[in-house]
């Protein structure tokens, strides 16, 4: 396919991976931070032909993994109410919570639908507004400029029976949780390219120096992670921690300014539980007070205590990179896609899922140790 195969290219893969190899004299432990990398690095094998040196962990870039159960929870009690609609891509309903998802919530008789964008949701509102819809809006800086639209829509066309339950995260702080963490063995970073596009790399250049870490701006497939692998593989090597960017096609400095004017409009950063880091200050993004009728969490409030992960998932562990999928005692036998304990096995980004669709298996001797 043109466009896709000139990034697949045999030839060009095999020259990269001969000039890591060429490059790297030590172990270094590099991140991707974003879930959809994560699936091509493991879905290509590329962490198996890079160098011994050379470490991939895997990050917290799968906004579908970092949403707390508490908010999953809370998704599935406002699908249940009498005449409310939760609307949701299609990845959310099979998230679970404490006690069920929204597939079986719906099952059950609770109206949740899948949708294809914000903007699907407020025409459901526009059509039944006798309803209450609210849409669930999960992601990071990609997605949250068309929520911030689809609000705003809904605020100029007098839609009050439209809200978002916003579930937003920001990528720098919680790169900035992880090098804080006790015990970090992350010595440079992949970063998303989606996000970049939106937001530019200004944010993690302060990162790049305050941490002496390179930071490398990545596309998503298996040409673009060598390419940044090897940048980042270079800047270590030469004891440089700068931020690159490896995505020129897509991403620039300075992101895209009009998409960043609607979410200051429409967002506001406030401090957010990550599943698996906890609370991480000025990490997710809330309506302003403004919009703030059209917030569901202000509409239903919470209800009734947290509920507690479970024992068995180390979700929280391989979302910071200190364990990898397959080092989990309840891999591949317990906790699987279709009866998964945490939501890194159901995400489509989610790094246990990776490791499980490409056939890896539980690494015994580590789990025992």
């Amino acid at each position: 396919m043109r466009y896709v195969d000139e990034y697949r290219d045999t030839r060009i893969a095999r020259a990269l991976l001969a000039d890591i190899a060429a490059t790297v004299t030590r172990p270094w432990t590099i991140m991707e931070v974003c879930g959809g990398q994560t699936h091509t690095l493991i879905r290509q094998g590329i962490d198996q032909l890079l160098p011994a040196e050379v470490d991939l962990v895997h990050g917290p870039g799968c906004p579908v993994c970092v949403t707390p159960l508490a908010v999953i929870d809370r998704a599935i009690a406002i699908a249940k109410r009498p005449g409310t609609i939760l609307c949701s891509f299609g990845d959310m309903l099979r998230v679970p919570g404490s006690k069920e998802d929204l597939f079986q919530a719906r099952a059950a008789g609770a109206d949740a639908r899948v949708v294809y964008s914000p903007m699907d949701a407020l025409a459901i509102a526009r059509r039944e507004p006798d309803k209450i819809v609210v849409f669930f809006a999960v992601g990071f800086e990609t997605t949250a400029p068309a929520n911030a639209m689809a609000v705003r829509q809904a605020k100029a066309l007098g839609v009050e029976n439209f809200a978002l339950l916003v579930a937003h995260v920001l990528v720098p702080p919680a790169m900035l949780a992880v090098l804080a963490a006790p015990g970090n063995r992350v010595q440079g970073f992949l970063a998303p390219g989606h996000v970049c596009t939106i937001a530019g790399w200004t944010e993690y250049e302060p990162i790049a120096g305050a941490f002496h870490v390179p930071i490398v701006v990545t596309g998503f497939e298996p040409l673009d992670l060598l390419e940044g692998i090897r940048m980042v593989v270079e800047q270590l090597e030469s004891g440089r921690a700068e931020v690159e960017n490896q995505y020129v096609r897509s991403v620039q400095r300075a992101g895209n300014l009009p998409a960043q004017q609607v979410l200051a409009e429409v967002f506001e950063p406030c401090d957010r539980a990550w599943r698996g880091l906890g609370v991480i200050p000025a990490s997710g993004l809330r309506l302003r007070e403004a919009y703030r009728a059209h917030d569901a969490e202000v509409l239903f409030p919470a209800q009734g205590p947290e509920a507690e992960e479970s024992e068995r998932c180390i979700a929280g562990q391989v979302l910071i990179g200190r364990a990898k999928p397959d080092q989990c005692p309840a891999f591949g036998t317990e906790c699987s896609p279709e009866h998964p304990l945490g939501a890194p096995m159901v995400s489509p980004e989610g790094a246990c899922a990776a490791y499980f669709l490409a056939g890896r298996t539980r690494r015994v001797e580590e789990v025992r140790t």
